[in-house]
Formats: structure tokens, sequence, C-alpha cells
């Protein structure tokens, strides 16, 4: 695994860390830095693989906010807050590089990264999305998953404090989760997938933070500001998403200025899990195309 630096960033009243993994210095002048940003209830670890799949760039990767080692906010965590937090990553950790910095996010965090990307367009030279949240939850192709999902939530939220973080944490929910959204056949992956969610996807600060997160997450998509991304944009599309149909992905791309659209095939949700070797050679395309 690449060797990586902790930063350690004071930010509305909390501390959150990003891990900083540098560029080689044969290309630490000419390759962009990579801001990536995870999903809802992941923390860095899930982007890893895709970090080992870009060598030539310098990659910071936080955990957002109250996921994995990020502190609890004292507000609301949402996708404005979210925002606010990447934007403060770029700006504090990679100042001197802002004309060649690359945004990516991926399923929940692409729809962070545009927001981020939109309110302060001059930091960010280009967007990816990978898996990028095409359509509404409960309008998407498992609306029956959608609306179990929102049920399961509903009821953490409902119960006293303790019971609602058990269900929350519950192993058995959490491998269904992992088994919904895996498609590979490759049983060690398989395994090894969810090994990961059962390690990091209960990875939480607090009953709140997740509640919260999980309303931000089915409330907006990448389309919310397609129309204002003026940076070139891949989105990276799965073929087998059950969160965001091939025709939905269309769709958005037709949406955004300057997109590029690459769908992978034979692979749903999880690309950076099970597809990160064909998402970095799509990535590295891109931006040699785009001269970043």
């Amino acid at each position: 695994m690449r060797r990586s630096i902790v930063r350690t960033v004071s930010w509305e009243g909390t501390v959150q860390q990003v891990w900083d993994y540098p560029a080689p210095a044969a290309a630490a002048d000419r390759a962009p830095t990579i801001v990536m940003v995870h999903g809802f209830r992941g923390d860095h670890h899930g982007l890893e693989l895709l970090v080992e799949e870009l060598p030539m760039h310098r990659v910071l990767l936080a955990d957002l906010p109250g996921f994995g080692q990020g502190q609890e906010l004292p507000g609301t965590h949402d996708v404005a807050a979210y925002a606010r937090f990447i934007r403060a990553c770029v700006l504090g950790l990679a100042a001197g590089t802002d004309d060649r910095v690359v945004l990516l996010g991926h399923s929940f965090g692409s729809v962070v990264a545009a927001e981020a990307a939109v309110a302060e367009p001059g930091i960010v030279r280009a967007l990816v999305l990978v898996n990028p949240i095409s359509t509404p939850a409960l309008e998407g192709p498992s609306r029956l998953a959608s609306r179990l999902a929102e049920a399961y939530y509903v009821a953490a939220d409902r119960l006293p404090e303790r019971a609602g973080l058990a269900l929350l944490s519950n192993a058995v929910i959490v491998r269904g989760m992992s088994v919904f959204m895996a498609t590979t056949k490759d049983r060690s992956l398989r395994r090894w997938i969810h090994g990961q969610h059962a390690a990091y996807f209960s990875s939480f600060a607090s009953r709140r933070v997740v509640l919260e997160a999980f309303r931000a997450s089915i409330s907006g998509t990448v389309r919310d500001q397609a129309a204002y991304l003026g940076m070139p944009v891949l989105l990276v599309a799965a073929e087998q998403d059950p969160i965001g149909s091939a025709k939905s992905q269309h769709e958005l791309a037709n949406l955004v200025p300057q997109a590029t659209l690459r769908m992978i095939p034979g692979v749903g949700h999880l690309i950076h899990y099970e597809k990160p070797h064909e998402a970095a050679l799509l990535i590295e395309e891109f931006l040699d195309v785009i001269s970043v």
C-alpha cells in the first residue's frame, strides 16, 4: 500500500484527519493533485484501491466529518457542510496547486464533490464522479430497496438511543447491504468486500451523524448542480448499478456542459472495490485528453 502522511485540519471547531499520499518526485511538478471524497457510511479506506491505481498523483483523502476518524460537527451533517469541508481541504492542503486540482467523488461523495466544485469553481480544474448519483434514491431502479433503507433509518431514529445505535451497527443488516451492492462473481473478492463493510460501515461518531447524512444522501443528486459545472467532468458509471441506471447516467451527462461519460460493464455500485484498475485507466485517459 502507498505510504501516506496523516494531516490534521482544524475546521469549524473540530479536528479532522486527511490522508496525504505524495506523488513520486518525478511526477510532483506535472501530475495534478486529486482530492477524493468517499460515499455514505464509508471512510477513507473505501477509496484506497483507487489511490493505489493512481500512483503518479498526489492524493488527498479525508474521512468526512462524523465518519471514520472524522469528528462530529456541532451543526448539521449535510451536503453543504461536507462541501465546505472539502473546499477547506483543497485550499488548506493543496495550496499552490489550485490550478491543477482534480476533485473526485464516489457515490454520495459525487454529490458533495459537485457542490464543492460549483461553490468555488476557480479551485477545481476537473471533476471525476465515480458511480455518480444520477437520480433520487426513491426514484431509482431499486426503489423497493431504497424504501426498505428509508424504513430502516426511520426505525433507528425512533428507537431509544442505545437501541437505535445497535440497529444501525447490526452486523446482519450491514452484511445485507454489502450483498445487495456487490456484483462480482469472484468469491474471494466478495469476501473481502464484505470484510471491508463489516470493518468500516459502522464507523460513525453518533446516531445523529448517520441519520443526518442519510437524509442528505437521499435528498439530492448530481443533477442539482449539473448545469453549473463549468469544468471538464468525467462520469465513470456502471452498467449494473442498482442505484443509478445506465439511462439516468446518460441523462445526467446531457445536463453537464463538458461531460465525458464512460460506462464500465460487469459491475454495479462498487466500482472502487471491484474495478479500480479500469476506473483509473479511464481517469488517466481523461486527464491526458484535457491536459490538466
